[in-house]
């Protein structure tokens, strides 16, 4: 059943994107959770239209990734947090903790899905970070974790 796109769908499409799928996947998925229209001949023009504003949507978020980018690059984030006689953290230094140091530090505002983070930083030292601030932007940056006094 062919189906347009009004969001996008993991695995199947882009918002505005005439796409193929199975029948049951449309009557049951997609269409009740208004994700997809049946396609018929008028929806190309809305189709149409809606890639158009897909499109400046993302060259204007990629321009302002890249602008995030060379302010970020190679920079150094300074974070305290409270750590034993080790070099041990008592709690950790998670995404959050990174978002807050770029803006303060920066002046530039992140989501914390854009922090690459495995696993919170649990010792005292320096860390490289990637920030995945667009698709195809990313950039690295150095945590400097500093036992609070």
């Amino acid at each position: 059943m062919k189906v347009l796109l009004r969001r996008d769908v993991a695995g199947v499409g882009r918002r505005g994107d005439l796409v193929d799928v199975a029948g049951g996947f449309a009557r049951n998925f997609l269409l009740p959770q208004g994700k997809a229209l049946a396609a018929t001949d008028r929806l190309a023009e809305q189709a149409a239209a809606m890639r158009r504003a897909r499109d400046l949507r993302e060259a204007r978020d990629r321009q302002a990734a890249e602008q995030q980018a060379t302010v970020l690059a190679g920079s150094v984030l300074r974070v305290e947090a409270r750590a034993g006689t080790r070099g041990r953290l008592f709690g950790s230094v998670s995404a959050a903790d990174i978002l807050e140091a770029a803006r303060s530090q920066k002046g530039v505002e992140l989501d914390r899905r854009q922090v690459a983070l495995d696993e919170p930083i649990k010792t005292v030292g320096s860390h490289d970070v990637t920030l995945e601030l667009f698709d195809g932007v990313t950039v690295m940056v150095t945590v400097e974790v500093t036992p609070a006094r």
